[in-house]
């Protein structure tokens, strides 16, 4: 039963994953992929992969694995026989105190018990989850530490700038590569971010559009350097990404770039959409940082997930 409700538990966001993603019909679910993503080992995916057979959104071939049964865009949310997740509820619940200050930087777990009144094992794991996403660590004597990078002002230009640096260089690679049919997804999934799923989709699932868009950028690139680089920082993001992803006001205007940043590649206009990219992170790292303000006439539009 216990395992059984793991896999309940996680079956709402590994189909964030598969919305996010836009997959469709026939793609198969990798293990390996949907655990690295959740930061969980590749059982519990597998029997949330045997639950989605259950109900008709995926289906099992004998040695080859799952694979999905319906479109990403079918998949209703609300249609899902899938459980609550109380876990992800008071997950987010601590996210948001940590950002917005209510959590000092070195704590006790008897101070996050007092507040939340939780079970010893579910602030652990809340915990543990934060530590694997590089956001707190366990002190070597008692207690836990926030990382710098979560208040650190100055880590976060430093992580947008490193993201400049890197971004439109992969663009630029010799023998860079335009995958067109995951290029054809990518720009689905804005479109429908347009046509009104901003306001319907929840915050981890805007932060994974985001997250995967840029991915798939580098990965033209074909540079395991480059590539390994835009996961390790969309990791990073991942815990900035939920909170940030709250107002949804200007989502609109990045989903335009986005939009237009592939016309570009895909024009084979490559190095004006370098230019174009490092001016879009350069804008929305001075947004999210709080820093210098960009002259209207110079301005790009504001990005929430980038």
């Amino acid at each position: 039963m216990i395992k059984k409700d793991l896999a309940l538990q996680l079956a709402p966001r590994v189909l964030d994953l598969v919305r996010a993603r836009s997959m469709q019909t026939g793609e198969p679910l990798r293990e390996q992929t949907f655990a690295e993503a959740l930061g969980v080992s590749r059982s519990p995916v597998r029997r949330v992969f045997a639950l989605l057979a259950e109900w008709g959104l995926a289906i099992h071939e004998p040695n080859r694995g799952y694979f999905l049964n319906q479109d990403a865009a079918q998949i209703q949310q609300a249609a899902v026989p899938v459980a609550s997740d109380p876990f992800d509820d008071f997950y987010l619940r601590v996210v948001d105190d940590i950002l917005s200050g209510e959590i000092p930087a070195h704590f006790f777990e008897a101070q996050l018990l007092r507040r939340y009144a939780v079970p010893r094992g579910q602030l652990l794991k809340v915990l543990n989850r934060l530590a694997g996403e590089a956001m707190v660590e366990r002190n070597p004597g008692q207690g836990w530490s926030l990382k710098d990078f979560v208040h650190n002002t100055q880590a976060h230009i430093q992580s947008y700038r490193f993201r400049m640096a890197i971004e439109p260089a992969a663009l630029l690679e010799p023998g860079y590569q335009v995958n067109h049919s995951a290029f054809a997804k990518a720009r689905q999934q804005q479109q429908a971010l347009l046509d009104g799923e901003i306001q319907t989709l929840s915050r981890a699932q805007l932060f994974e559009i985001g997250a995967q868009f840029h991915e798939l950028i580098v990965q033209g690139s074909a540079n395991t350097f480059f590539i390994d680089a835009i996961r390790q920082q969309n990791q990073l993001r991942r815990f900035m990404g939920y909170t940030a992803n709250v107002d949804r006001t200007r989502l609109a205007a990045q989903c335009r770039e986005h939009i237009h940043l592939l016309d570009l590649i895909e024009s084979d206009r490559r190095e004006e959409a370098a230019h174009f990219l490092w001016k879009h992170l350069d804008h929305v790292g001075r947004l999210k940082t709080q820093q210098d303000e960009v002259p209207a006439s110079n301005a790009m539009s504001p990005a929430q997930d980038d």
